[in-house]
């Protein structure tokens, strides 16, 4: 909002500048035509900005305004912004609104910041920010702080009945035993759920600028897998390791993609069924390395694809609860690919299994010869 108001006195004041000059300097212009040196200055603003004449004839804009699909030919396309650039002709006051416009695409909006400010002549200079990534930025925190709150609400309140209960059963062994156990549970799954609450705090505030060392991704799979050894013992699920190369290496964070890795195997052991196997394999094709974790579990149904990497989502609800699952898991999956410049792909079908994979571009060899060198 600052950088509006900023934008707009800046360039109410070049405007002024350039008209006197253009006075002084030159024969006056016919009413409402603009010189070169007014387009000069729309040139430089940084947020979309328009000069509409007095008949609303949109005289100048900025690309930007354009990319916003805020002008159709030679006409402004919204009939708030319209609005506004009335109001602040009349009363020759800067005004600004806050608004949502209509994209012409279903159930997607553009969320604005716009000023408008008389600069004589019926010209009058509008100024509009794209505020639409802060306000989804906005929305996710909301959600992620509402979905927080029920999440860690649940194990709470069940320690609390369960302390309760076991005051009422102080004279009761078997039941004060089970009560303790029950209470353990829903510790871990306290814990659990703040653990990867961290993690996601921490891949979404690292900067990828601070992602610069050699991983390889060979002993970032070992480790994972070590990470998940207890849990696959303990659901008689193997798990089988395969690389074609030796080294395969990307720039990187090795915890964030570890922690990654970590939870793909570790939904592909919860999601299988005793006696089986999940498959882990490193391969690398175009350039990009691809760590594949797959599973012959319950796998995914049609409608779940787009959601399972939603925070808090989870397609089987019943199962998540019988095995502690935060919903945070495959989030954590995504973000940390991203964070990499990669991405993660999804192959599943309901009786059949679940494939992830993992993608990251590789390290150029010659770079990595040559920094090792260096160090």
């Amino acid at each position: 909002m600052f950088a509006v108001g900023l934008a707009l006195g800046f360039g109410v004041a070049l405007l002024v500048y350039f008209s006197r000059r253009k006075t002084a300097k030159a024969p006056a212009q016919p009413r409402n035509q603009l010189s070169n040196s007014i387009s000069e200055v729309l040139d430089v603003l940084g947020p979309s900005a328009l000069i509409l004449n007095g008949t609303n004839y949109v005289a100048q804009a900025t690309t930007t305004a354009l990319a916003l699909g805020l002008v159709n030919g030679r006409n402004l396309t919204h009939k708030k912004l319209l609005t506004l650039v009335a109001k602040a002709r009349e009363s020759q006051e800067a005004l600004q609104i806050d608004a949502s416009l209509p994209t012409g695409r279903k159930d997607v909006k553009l969320f604005i910041t716009a000023r408008a400010k008389s600069i004589g002549d019926g010209n009058v200079l509008l100024i509009v920010e794209d505020r639409t990534e802060s306000h989804r930025l906005d929305e996710m925190r909301k959600d992620f702080m509402a979905n927080i709150s029920h999440e860690l609400k649940t194990p709470i309140g069940a320690v609390g009945l369960l302390a309760e209960a076991m005051e009422n059963s102080l004279d009761q062994p078997e039941i004060l035993a089970k009560l303790l156990r029950n209470i353990r549970k829903e510790a871990k799954r306290l814990s659990s759920l703040v653990q990867d609450i961290i993690q996601l705090s921490r891949i979404q505030g690292t900067s990828k600028i601070a992602i610069s060392k050699h991983v390889n991704l060979i002993s970032v799979v070992r480790e994972a897998i070590d990470r998940n050894s207890w849990r696959s013992e303990k659901h008689n699920v193997a798990i089988e390791f395969e690389s074609e190369k030796r080294n395969v290496d990307v720039i990187g964070d090795a915890e964030m993609l570890t922690v990654a890795v970590k939870n793909l195997i570790e939904n592909a052991i919860i999601y299988s069924n005793a006696g089986s196997s999940v498959a882990v394999v490193i391969e690398v094709a175009n350039g990009l390395a691809q760590i594949r974790v797959k599973d012959s579990g319950i796998g995914i149904g049609k409608e779940d694809l787009e959601r399972v990497f939603e925070r808090f989502y989870r397609a089987d609800q019943s199962r998540s609860r019988e095995t502690g699952g935060t919903g945070l898991g495959l989030s954590i999956v995504k973000h940390a690919a991203l964070m990499h410049q990669g991405d993660v792909q999804l192959f599943s079908k309901p009786g059949i299994g679940s494939t992830f994979t993992i993608r990251l571009p590789m390290v150029d060899k010659k770079v990595l010869k040559l920094t090792r060198r260096k160090a």
